[in-house]
């Protein structure tokens, strides 16, 4: 299988949003809301104290241009109060009342200016992780891209193909739906497609504006959580399948899981005001199954060197500490301890779906590993669906 990666580059959504600016925000809006006097212990519990968003928190809970007005109109409302008995200077003044509260942003509202900041973050990333690569755009021959938050037709590979620009040979792979296993998956991938042509270039880009899942009118639990936890991040990286002087880790092998019955514990969902994350409390337990299966998967793979065989560093998204702690717990015996510092750094600063598992790799490059080093890669999507890779450090 080998294929050869190259540094990638991480862009960082550039607006800094404090929890206590969240928290203070939420508390207000809904200070009636069973959870409100746990609000503080809950956004402690996640260990996330500021995150990057592409755009600023006021941009997430400005109201929208419209009004409560009804769709219908003035006219029709007008009508339907002349009808019921109100006097004209009654109807007159519902009117006004109406018009007067602000309503909820519309979904073109909320997503055109992530979509903007999606492509102008996507660009920079897949620019930053050319030149580390030491290529120009002229040299890809594959652009695999992802991005699930902010959905449209054509998409960030189109996008991309226009603004760096790209050969206009070059194979598009657009990857949506991935979500937060893109960064393992999309790897994955790469390595087929330069297995069957050595001399391939691939790129990948993964941009994800998770901020877009911020909605203010939602009182759940859950939502609280999902305002507490995402970050918005764009990464690239270069795989190719002969190494070159920038290459810095070998994949070796691949590993893919699904779960049965479980497409329903987290998803996106599209509605009026926008993107909605969905929990469910049982996910957590899940994605610990595919942990499981990894696990097997490694030790087969390893069978005849049972007792020394072990990563040097493990750079898992499993989603959440939860799931961290998890494999922590149930690591063969004998593996060394901090296999996931990596991961729980990156997690300090938000949850970055599907480019959290390019910005561990960049955190682990950047603190430097010995060459030989060996290294396990993990991530774990809605769905509930998993990519595990395994290879060395050059």
């Amino acid at each position: 299988m080998a294929a050869y990666l190259c540094p990638p580059a991480v862009i960082h959504g550039e607006h800094t949003v404090k929890t206590s600016q969240i928290v203070a925000e939420v508390r207000d809006r809904h200070p009636h809301a069973p959870w409100a006097p746990r609000i503080d212990g809950i956004a402690a519990s996640t260990g996330i104290e500021s995150r990057g968003w592409m755009l600023p928190l006021e941009t997430a809970v400005a109201p929208g241009k419209g009004s409560a007005l009804p769709a219908a109109g003035v006219g029709p409302a007008r009508a339907a109060l002349a009808g019921d008995g109100f006097t004209a200077q009654d109807v007159d003044r519902v009117i006004a009342a109406l018009e007067a509260i602000p309503a909820p942003q519309t979904v073109q509202e909320r997503t055109a200016p992530a979509w903007a900041a999606v492509r102008s973050c996507g660009e920079r990333a897949a620019r930053g992780a050319l030149q580390i690569a030491g290529l120009d755009a002229a040299d890809v021959d594959c652009l695999i891209t992802s991005n699930s938050t902010t959905p449209a037709l054509p998409g960030l590979d189109v996008a991309l193909a226009n603004e760096l620009p790209l050969r206009n040979d070059v194979m598009l792979l657009p990857a949506t739906q991935w979500a937060c296993v893109a960064g393992t998956r999309s790897l994955a991938l790469a390595a087929d497609l330069v297995a069957a042509d050595p001399d391939r270039v691939v790129l990948v880009v993964i941009a994800e504006a998770l901020s877009t899942t911020y909605q203010p009118a939602d009182d759940t639990l859950e939502s609280l959580i999902v305002r507490l936890l995402f970050a918005d991040t764009a990464v690239a990286a270069v795989v190719t399948g002969r190494p070159r002087p920038e290459s810095v880790l070998r994949l070796d092998a691949a590993w893919h899981h699904t779960l049965p019955g479980t497409q329903d514990l987290h998803r996106l969902e599209t509605r009026e005001d926008g993107t909605h994350f969905v929990m469910d409390r049982r996910g957590p337990r899940a994605v610990q199954e595919t942990v499981t299966a990894m696990w097997e998967w490694l030790r087969v793979r390893y069978q005849d060197d049972p007792d020394s065989w072990h990563p040097d560093v493990l750079l898992a998204h499993p989603g959440g500490t939860r799931v961290l702690e998890y494999m922590e717990q149930t690591m063969p015996d004998g593996w060394p301890s901090g296999l996931l510092d990596y991961s729980r750094d990156s997690y300090t600063s938000g949850n970055r779906g599907g480019a959290a598992v390019f910005d561990i790799l960049r955190r682990a490059h950047d603190a430097g590993q010995e060459r030989g080093s060996r290294a396990v890669l993990y991530a774990a999507a809605p769905g509930l669906t998993a990519t595990a890779l395994q290879g060395e450090w050059l």
